[in-house]
């Protein structure tokens, strides 16, 4: 099977090495001291202000965008929403699981966030927002300078889920005034799913220490204190950890975030010039598409979109990523992230051809 979803995605062989070896005992100096180059080359990549710290969750992104709400906010602030989106919603949905007042900044699927409906809000006394740097189910990328801009002006503490669009997009937790933003294990690290990552700036830190969170597991000080040895308060997962280790290395090797967005980039670009002349159109306006994934729908209304995923998964041996809810059978999606060759992609393009022959699209 080829992987275009956009996660789990198509790991590394380094990393599928890895994998293969027994996992070891972590409560020792060694795993400390990994565990603490894995905090710094993250607070590294998200371009984190100095005295940042990131944390490591065994749970998937999810797991990471509950534990921030729980974290960073109470009843007593005020906080906007953007719903762009399934994932976009699922935050609207855990404001109001933990009682969080909040105002929906609700967007039609697809469009991106803008000035006209951010800056309404404009000294309204907002004390927090959250929102995806990538709303994944429909390939948007949120102007995270003009997020970052408003935020900082209005003193605003900005939680920023970037899953998927972390080490595909630019993102910068200092140029973009970021308190605190997550990622997960099986996203454009090319790890497998179990573990989600958050990188938090002070004030974050302090807003942990500070907020009485009525949780075991998702108790960030507790986190925080036992990181400062290079240790989790919970069992890990520790394979997970130790790939993680190796990808991170390889990335400063590499160049760093500027190159891991290139090569994002230059994959998206790839895809999306090869499937012009196709009876597809992209979901999502190009100047506000994200590099880590494409959300397609098909010209032809009477084409349905979840089918096409299952012909091309049942007879041609490609996963592509469905949709779900209102857009299960309009949009599907091809993601740009992960160890996928420009060979796999162009398969996929025949794939859609020989489709186009059979009538099927």
């Amino acid at each position: 099977m080829i992987n275009f979803t956009i996660g789990p995605v198509q790991m590394d062989n380094e990393t599928l090495e890895i994998g293969r070896q027994q996992i070891p005992y972590f409560r020792t100096p060694e795993f400390s001291a990994m565990m603490m180059e894995n905090e710094r080359i993250l607070c590294s990549l998200f371009d984190a202000p100095e005295n940042s710290r990131a944390l490591f969750l065994t749970g998937s992104g999810t797991a990471s965008m509950e534990g921030g709400i729980m974290n960073f906010f109470t009843t007593s602030d005020k906080l906007l929403v953007v719903n762009g989106g399934s994932f976009g919603h699922r935050l609207v949905e855990l404001c109001q699981i933990h009682k969080i007042p909040f105002t929906e900044i609700a967007l039609e699927y697809g469009q991106p966030l803008t000035k006209d409906n951010l800056y309404k809000y404009d000294n309204q006394q907002y004390t927090g927002m959250v929102l995806q740097l990538c709303e994944t189910s429909t390939g948007v990328r949120y102007d995270m300078d003009m997020v970052g801009e408003f935020c900082q002006r209005n003193n605003i503490f900005l939680f920023v889920d970037a899953i998927s669009g972390f080490l595909a997009d630019k993102f910068s937790m200092r140029q973009m005034h970021v308190n605190a933003a997550i990622t997960g294990s099986q996203k454009a690290l090319s790890l497998p799913p179990s573990m989600s990552f958050t990188v938090m700036d002070a004030e974050a830190q302090r807003r942990c220490f500070t907020n009485k969170v009525r949780s075991m597991y998702f108790n960030y000080a507790d986190y925080l204190k036992n990181g400062e040895r290079g240790q989790t308060p919970f069992t890990p997962a520790v394979g997970t950890l130790i790939q993680l280790n190796e990808k991170l290395r390889r990335i400063e090797k590499l160049g760093g975030i500027a190159a891991m967005n290139e090569v994002a980039k230059k994959r998206a670009d790839y895809f999306r010039a090869k499937i012009k002349h196709l009876p597809l159109r992209m979901f999502t306006a190009l100047a506000d598409s994200s590099n880590c994934v494409t959300a397609l729908m098909p010209t032809n209304q009477d084409v349905n979109a979840h089918k096409i995923f299952e012909i091309i998964k049942d007879e041609y041996g490609i996963w592509i990523c469905p949709n779900g809810g209102d857009m299960a059978e309009k949009v599907f999606r091809v993601g740009h992230i992960g160890n996928v060759t420009e060979a796999e992609i162009d398969r996929l393009v025949e794939v859609f051809d020989d489709l186009v022959k059979r009538k099927l699209l």
